[in-house]
């Protein structure tokens, strides 16, 4: 029998392979200009001191991605799906967020914007926690290789975990438009993918999250023909180079926002690892 150390070198765990989501850009660096050219160190980024990595590239004093943030109509239904049909862990939740402070932190921007289009801020969305009108609420959830982040603006009158918000949701949720962001999930390699979709959509349905449902490979031109298609049609299993072994099913969430669904099997799953493990080196000085 193989050891822990064999198996775990021939089949990288899905938190390294998440953890490599960015590094094959790693070769275009070397082409950038000084200001993003990374700090030379004989023994590694690791091994910098405070002061090498604070006068160092902006990619020396970063550790990864932290967490997603997702702005949420009904904080519990989201909360809900995102704990109990996914099985993500609370960390922590805060929440009745108002002030000066935290408008300036969080919507400065915003505000600067309705400003130069002459409107009251409320009518693009900015809620007043300056004077705590509106209030802001946070749960963090925490998966396996990142965190997931639920926000909720909410008017002062209503309770924490309302289903009622602030503004309300933007209607057309297209990955088409620029901006649009989406939350991708990694599925175990012995799972049956098209059983899983079908698990999700009938397990969220019981909850009366009626938004969560996944596309189809084959065409459907309503809501009938998207359910009543074959189990099968659920996966797009790609095939060809440089994604070949790449599984995907896109998929809405509670909130109408975009998620996604991803297997990385053989080629695609053995350039992820590579790409790690040049990562890996680069941080070692190697």
């Amino acid at each position: 029998m193989r050891d822990l150390e064999t198996d775990k070198a021939a089949d990288p765990s899905r938190r390294d392979i998440l953890l490599t989501a960015g590094a094959a850009m790693i070769a275009g660096a070397a082409t950038a200009g000084p200001a993003l050219a990374a700090t030379p160190a004989a023994g590694g980024i690791n091994t910098l001191s405070a002061a090498e990595r604070n006068a160092g590239a902006l990619a020396v004093r970063l550790q990864g991605v932290q967490h997603f943030g997702l702005t949420v109509q009904n904080m519990e239904r989201a909360f809900e799906f995102y704990t109990q049909v996914l099985g993500g862990t609370e960390v922590f939740r805060h929440g009745d967020f108002q002030g000066d402070q935290v408008q300036n932190t969080l919507l400065a921007d915003q505000e600067i914007r309705a400003g130069e289009l002459h409107v009251d801020p409320q009518t693009i969305g900015v809620p007043n926690l300056r004077d705590g009108d509106q209030r802001l609420d946070v749960r963090f959830v925490q998966f396996d290789n990142v965190v997931i982040e639920l926000l909720q603006y909410r008017n002062s009158q209503e309770p924490m975990g309302s289903a009622n918000s602030f503004a309300p949701p933007v209607q057309n949720m297209s990955p088409a438009y620029p901006r649009m962001m989406h939350i991708c999930f990694y599925v175990r390699d012995d799972v049956d993918f098209n059983k899983f979709i079908t698990d999700l959509e009938t397990e969220s349905a019981r909850r009366g999250m009626t938004q969560v449902r996944a596309n189809r490979i084959i065409r459907v031109r309503t809501e009938a023909e998207r359910k009543s298609a074959p189990e099968n049609t659920n996966t797009n299993k790609v095939t060809v180079a440089p994604s070949d072994g790449w599984e995907l099913i896109y998929c809405k969430g509670p909130e109408g926002e975009q998620l996604e669904f991803v297997k990385a099997l053989g080629p695609v799953k053995q350039r992820f690892a590579d790409a790690h493990a040049v990562r890996q080196r680069m941080l070692a000085g190697q």
